[in-house]
């Protein structure tokens, strides 16, 4: 099961209480105190982890508790640290306080690691507060309370290629066809459920990610359909593949049909209308109306963007694509390759 939130409760560990003790042996006139401190309590770390793809287990466990440092003993011995606490979560996982709604971290590589509470320091033992005028002191800390707090964990999924559309544009046919996914496919609407992640080939050593985003409709980002809930995964992909019917079996008009998807798309985030964008027409095998794709194919490049016409079926048209895409994809990471190298210098 594909679960992309999840709400936790997290408690880190309270520090060890210091110990208040005097030295007293045999021979020793002039014990003195010797009485340690306590220990740290265990923070609880969230971790971003390849080995998983989705936050179903947060759904099962809610509640993340550490242990308690070990309290501080006679002879200045000090209280065990309490062991951490791991939460791991898949990568492209978004930290963020429930309450406050701040953003404790965005986990986007395998195994980078954030402390979303830490635990309590361990308090003083009579021993830390001699002083030459204080030379018995009878007090000792108690140790500090651990964080807790209430986060929310929430994934994004990390692709290269964000496959979008409407219902039954044919993004689950063109993925299964170019990856090796297996969505569900079907002949109505909102067959896809959740997105589907797969790794697509093309030529020797060319490969990227695509990911299949559960259609969109017309209040996408007011909740309708499933586009609240999905819209957040379209965030990390580097271009948006923008799938549109031109078949017999779409009743209103292609583009028409593709300003309503963009403009969900500006009015979830308007970042998103500034990534690379291709347009797809799809289902050509069952095509009647050459007018209407026509009229589409002349509004796309008057809008200035990469137009291409597939059949996801019979195969028509989709080498030329996954060769644009390897392209241009390949174009981007250089360019990124380059910035990072002039930021180091």
């Amino acid at each position: 099961m594909f679960v992309d939130l999840a709400k936790i409760y997290i408690k880190a560990g309270d520090g060890g209480r210091g110990c208040m003790s005097f030295r007293r042996e045999k021979f020793v006139p002039k014990g003195g105190p010797d009485g340690g401190d306590g220990g740290r309590g265990g923070n609880v770390i969230v971790r971003a982890d390849t080995q998983l793809n989705t936050l179903l287990d947060h759904k099962y466990q809610q509640h993340y508790f550490c242990k308690k440092g070990g309290d501080g003993q006679g002879k200045q011995k000090t209280g065990a640290e309490s062991p951490d606490v791991i939460v791991k979560v898949p990568v492209g996982t978004v930290v963020k306080d429930y309450d406050t709604g701040e953003v404790l971290a965005d986990l986007t590589e395998d195994g980078q690691v954030v402390i979303a509470a830490k635990g309590g320091r361990g308090g003083k033992g009579n021993a830390f507060f001699k002083t030459s005028t204080n030379q018995a002191p009878r007090h000792a800390q108690p140790g500090e309370p651990g964080d807790e707090k209430t986060i929310q964990l929430e994934l994004k999924l990390l692709a290269d290629v964000g496959i979008i559309g409407l219902p039954n544009a044919g993004k689950s046919t063109l993925i299964s066809v170019i990856s090796s996914a297996r969505p569900k496919i079907a002949d109505y609407p909102f067959t896809t459920l959740v997105p589907n992640l797969g790794v697509v080939k093309h030529g020797v050593f060319k490969s990227f990610v695509a990911a299949d985003i559960p259609g969109l409709i017309e209040g996408a980002h007011k909740g309708a359909g499933l586009g609240s809930q999905f819209l957040r995964h379209v965030e990390r992909t580097k271009m948006l593949l923008h799938l549109v019917d031109v078949s017999i079996l779409a009743v209103e008009d292609p583009s028409k049909n593709f300003e309503a998807v963009n403009e969900e798309l500006r009015l979830h985030n308007p970042e998103l209308m500034e990534r690379p964008m291709v347009v797809v027409a799809t289902k050509l095998d069952i095509m009647e109306d050459n007018a209407r794709l026509d009229a589409f194919r002349t509004h796309c490049k008057r809008e200035g963007y990469p137009f291409f016409e597939v059949s996801s079926a019979t195969r028509d048209g989709v080498d030329g694509l996954l060769e644009f895409l390897s392209k241009k994809l390949e174009e981007m990471r250089e360019a990124e390759s380059q910035v990072c190298h002039s930021e180091e210098r």
